[in-house]
């Protein structure tokens, strides 16, 4: 992944925020899930990810859900 990447799914202070409810963590949380949808970075904490997890582990672009 290159550093840009990185920058649009972490906020300048280092914290990860969550593409799906706008969650934020300090740094980037062991137990969220990590996807790259459009060469773009996106993180999901545990609650959107587990919501989700049939059409992440089918490989569905989050606008699908």
């Amino acid at each position: 992944m290159d550093q840009k990447t990185r920058e649009q799914a972490e906020l300048a202070g280092g914290d990860t925020v969550c593409a799906g409810c706008g969650a934020v963590a300090e740094g980037s949380p062991p137990t969220w899930t990590c996807s790259v949808e459009n060469g773009e970075r996106r993180y999901l904490c545990d609650s959107c990810a587990r919501e989700n997890i049939r059409a992440i582990e089918g490989r569905l672009d989050s606008s699908w859900w």
